[in-house]
């Protein structure tokens, strides 16, 4: 692709990328640096797009770089919003122990017993499986059905006290 070319393709695209991007982020400034840094990976590869495949790649970048800036944003708001109450538990329990024993009672046997033989014994899926007579992939369903359970049990918990 030439010079001309690219900026032919500025021309005919720019605007529907940015419609594009800023219909998904709700941000012109954002949605302006995106464009401009999906062009500019564009002008870095001219030479291998042709026009033919300029659109897609353009897109195709477009939505990449989005999805990244996106991604980054986020782990930084995460961060920022982060305080030091976010570490420190409001509730305590005398016997955390007793608790979980608690919420494991309530797990139907099959997933008690996967749970306990992978996380409490230190079995492998494959293991598991051959110990209970299931598959590998049934192992990993009840395990995760019943971290799913245990999961909830605690947050209610932690609700109620």
């Amino acid at each position: 692709m030439t010079a001309a070319e690219y900026n032919k393709m500025v021309d005919m695209y720019a605007d529907n990328l940015y419609r594009f991007v800023v219909k998904n982020i709700r941000n012109t400034d954002v949605a302006q640096d995106i464009v401009q840094e999906t062009f500019e990976k564009m002008w870095k590869k001219v030479d291998e797009i042709s026009n033919d495949t300029a659109k897609a790649y353009l897109f195709q970048t477009g939505y990449r770089t989005m999805i990244d800036v996106l991604r980054k944003d986020r782990r930084i708001t995460d961060l920022t919003e982060m305080n030091e109450n976010h570490f420190v538990s409001e509730n305590s329990f005398s016997d955390l122990h007793e608790v979980l024993q608690k919420a494991v009672a309530t797990l139907p046997e099959i997933q008690r017993s996967v749970l306990m033989l992978r996380d409490y014994e230190g079995y492998s899926y494959e293991e598991i499986g051959e110990i209970t007579g299931l598959n590998e992939s049934q192992v990993k369903v009840y395990i995760f059905r019943a971290r799913k359970t245990l999961k909830k049990y605690i947050g209610n918990l932690e609700a109620v006290v």
